[in-house]
């Protein structure tokens, strides 16, 4: 973990759409007395501000949506459905409002921890069935191998962890009232997005989901073949390869 590199501020300044696929791959870290909590970032979804109508910024700046007006690279808490948070991060210059929503992680750092904060610790330590596909996955984290929550956890409990936006926030323990405003691009910061240089293989494009407005429009972004993606008609379509709407080159020719 020690060599991966922080997110500078002027990544986040960019259209969304770049944002969200440039995140694909990296590292969400929470920082905690007990230890780094980490998953890569397998699934974003972006919200371009001006012009699209499911933005929460569409409707002009307030008190609950400020942030998003505000400088790139700070994190943007809102709370849904009365039970969960939603964390994402603002783009674009200062006054411009954009963001990319973070929908799901595969753990790779910390997961006892986080399955402890999922309330779901005890079903993860009753599995015996050795999650391969994670562990190599996660072994590219300095070096991290053999993963003691991994090691112990079917694929299918660990997606219980981290896969939805209101999963990955209880995870690391996201709310609005400790989140929302932080700088994900300070060093000083509990809560921060690492480059670790892992290499995505491929991203699949489609519409964003749980939305009714700008439904159609392809700014949900995923790894391809990843099982830790949200919603289980989506992972199918992933490992079918049936996702992606148009190529992702002309949906960034499209964003410039």
């Amino acid at each position: 973990m020690s060599a991966a590199k922080l997110l500078s501020p002027a990544f986040y300044n960019r259209d969304p759409r770049k944002v969200a696929r440039a995140l694909l791959g990296k590292l969400l870290v929470r920082k905690t007395p007990r230890g780094l909590l980490a998953g890569r970032i397998v699934e974003t979804e972006a919200y371009l501000g001006k012009g699209d109508e499911a933005a929460h910024s569409a409707a002009g700046k307030t008190a609950r949506n400020a942030v998003l007006f505000g400088p790139p690279g700070f994190a943007y808490v809102y709370f849904i459905y009365g039970n969960h948070y939603c964390l994402n991060v603002s783009c674009l210059p200062d006054g411009e409002p954009g963001g990319v929503l973070f929908r799901a992680l595969e753990p790779v750092a910390g997961i006892e921890q986080m399955a402890r904060s999922r309330g779901i610790e005890r079903v993860l330590a009753a599995s015996s069935v050795q999650t391969k596909i994670v562990e190599r996955r996660s072994s590219a984290l300095a070096g991290s191998r053999g993963n003691s929550g991994l090691a112990m956890a079917k694929e299918s409990e660990l997606r219980k962890i981290s896969s939805g936006p209101g999963r990955l926030s209880e995870a690391l323990g996201v709310t609005r009232d400790r989140d929302n405003g932080k700088n994900l691009a300070s060093p000083h910061s509990d809560l921060q997005i690492l480059d670790d240089e892992y290499r995505v293989p491929r991203v699949l494009v489609g519409p964003r989901i749980g939305i009714t407005k700008s439904a159609g429009q392809p700014l949900r972004y995923v790894i391809a073949g990843n099982p830790f993606v949200s919603g289980v008609q989506l992972r199918h379509d992933i490992r079918r390869g049936d996702l992606c709407a148009q190529p992702i080159k002309t949906i960034h020719r499209a964003a410039r």
